[in-house]
């Protein structure tokens, strides 16, 4: 009984700990870097203690060992899903490349009409095809899927290319 307490210990103590381990690297990245190292305190603490428990239990056989191995393993893999779960709710700000197929007054309007800001730069006929819309928008990252659903709507060969953004000075960003 004492070794299911302790894979059990071990398995949530690393879904904890991985999480925060993701979630701290994303926040990171974002420029978040206090709360990122307040965060790691308690994250180091939590896999020290983790760390320490798995390896001072005298396993009574290979059955015991093999079990705390896969608590700490099932426990790292669950808190990467997990972390990387909450990271998704940590909305940032991502950049919207479109390139329409053709040019399309109507698609702007509609997404204009939608709420999100564009910005179009008009592109010349090439040997490869004719003349085109460029768009450029900033959005929160949690409103892609809606933004893409609509650009695919009104354009389905349209190209969309993203990447995060970390600062954003002026404009609009639909809420």
């Amino acid at each position: 009984m004492e070794i299911l307490k302790l894979c059990l210990t071990i398995f949530l103590c690393r879904i904890v700990d991985v999480s925060m381990c993701t979630y701290r690297t994303v926040i990171t990245v974002k420029g978040k870097v206090l709360l990122a190292s307040l965060i790691a305190i308690v994250e180091g603490m939590v896999w020290f203690l983790v760390v320490r428990e798995a390896l001072t239990f005298e396993a009574a056989n290979f059955l015991e060992t093999f079990l705390i191995a896969l608590a700490y393993s099932g426990g790292f893999a669950f808190g990467t899903y997990v972390g990387g779960t909450l990271s998704k709710k940590v909305a940032g700000n991502i950049e919207v490349q479109v390139v329409t197929s053709s040019r399309n007054d109507d698609m702007i309007k509609k997404l204009q009409e939608a709420g999100f800001a564009i910005t179009v730069t008009s592109s010349e006929a090439t040997q490869f095809s004719g003349e085109k819309y460029l768009l450029f928008c900033v959005m929160k990252d949690s409103k892609l899927e809606e933004f893409k659903k609509l650009v695919y709507e009104l354009d389905e060969k349209a190209f969309v290319i993203t990447s995060e953004t970390k600062y954003i000075y002026n404009g609009f960003i639909k809420k």
